[in-house]
């Protein structure tokens, strides 16, 4: 049994951090243990130019800790009037990583996501020249004839097959995979197409946030689903393959807006990440694939080299906080697994 592991360090290829004393309060989680994060332009407003870019940059680096030589990788908010130009400068000045494409109404804070497919295709062919990821919440929002539980399936069959096809050389990532048939799908297009995977849609199914009372802190987008999906995540994530690789989708909420009469989707998972994919790797199995997974095929994907720092994490117990305070009248934030038992911890990197 394989009690102690050091790995290069990992890096998180999507992840929200808020702005304000949201973003003070929970950055420095991430930056501990990862070298890179892709940070998500969902704000209110949105990440839509460069100015934004650089601004919610400098936010953002100054919540790091002091001495952490960790690197935010800013992405660029995807809209029916965003401007070709101004994403290809944003990329060539090094401001923008990758671009965002939220649906509209898809999730929290997708108000100014794209309603009309056709207006964005300037935009995903200046990409496709250029060598700039698309990264998708690859989810059919608009419709509501369309199940929740089905939203992936639809998207994929009605907007994803159409771009990998008509952008063959545009690099994508379908974030946040949910189903077996998002998991075969991206199997399917890989290398043009990766996949992030969350350690929530590894560890639980719709049970775990319907049965036997409703838990409003389990409630994502894309929504839990069923058990054969979730063993298909699992299994992808595990499997060692290139195209799947480490996105934990941390999304903080304050208590208030997740108990509210329309809660907030997301799970605050950063505060237990790295720990909590160890340990399903560990449940699994496959420890020796949790470095290709989380440390050097997102890199490869993105075209960059993995992190040169390493990161060491032992076998040991370790209770997870339940909550997180934010200044202010935000409060607290709750963490995912917060007061549970957690198998491994961080002891070097």
């Amino acid at each position: 049994m394989t009690d102690r592991i050091t790995m290069v360090k990992p890096d998180d290829w999507h992840l929200h951090v808020r702005d304000g004393e949201m973003l003070r309060s929970v950055m420095g989680f991430t930056a501990r243990h990862f070298g890179r994060a892709i940070i998500m332009p969902n704000l209110v407003p949105p990440v839509t130019t460069i100015a934004h870019g650089l601004a919610y940059r400098s936010r953002v680096l100054a919540a790091v800790p002091e001495g952490s030589d960790f690197q935010p990788l800013m992405t660029c908010y995807l809209t029916d009037e965003t401007d070709a130009d101004e994403v290809a400068r944003g990329f060539a000045e090094g401001v923008f990583t990758a671009v965002k494409l939220y649906p509209v109404g898809a999730t929290t804070n997708s108000a100014h996501g794209v309603t009309d497919f056709e207006k964005i295709r300037p935009v995903l062919a200046r990409m496709e020249k250029i060598g700039m990821r698309l990264l998708i919440h690859g989810e059919e929002a608009a419709d509501a004839s369309v199940d929740v539980f089905d939203r992936e399936a639809v998207f994929i069959e009605k907007r994803l097959e159409p771009m990998t096809r008509d952008y063959p050389g545009l690099r994508m990532v379908l974030e946040h995979l949910s189903s077996k048939i998002g998991v075969d799908y991206v199997r399917a297009k890989a290398p043009q197409l990766g996949g992030t995977i969350t350690p929530y849609h590894m560890e639980l199914n719709r049970n775990h946030m319907l049965a036997s009372g409703i838990r409003p802190y389990f409630y994502c987008m894309p929504i839990l689903k069923r058990e054969g999906d979730r063993m298909a995540v699992a299994q992808a994530a595990i499997s060692g393959e290139a195209c799947f690789f480490l996105g934990t989708d941390s999304a903080p909420h304050p208590v208030a807006a997740k108990l509210a009469v329309c809660g907030c989707a997301g799970l605050f998972n950063a505060p237990v990440a790295i720990e909590t994919y160890a340990k399903l790797f560990d449940e699994a199995g496959a420890l020796d694939k949790l470095e290709a997974f989380a440390a050097l095929n997102g890199p490869a994907h993105y075209g960059l080299a993995p992190n040169a720092g390493t990161i060491t994490l032992e076998r040991a117990d370790w209770i997870a906080p339940e909550e997180v305070a934010i200044p202010g009248p935000e409060q607290r934030a709750i963490v995912y697994r917060g007061g549970e038992t957690i198998q491994w911890r961080v002891v070097a990197g």
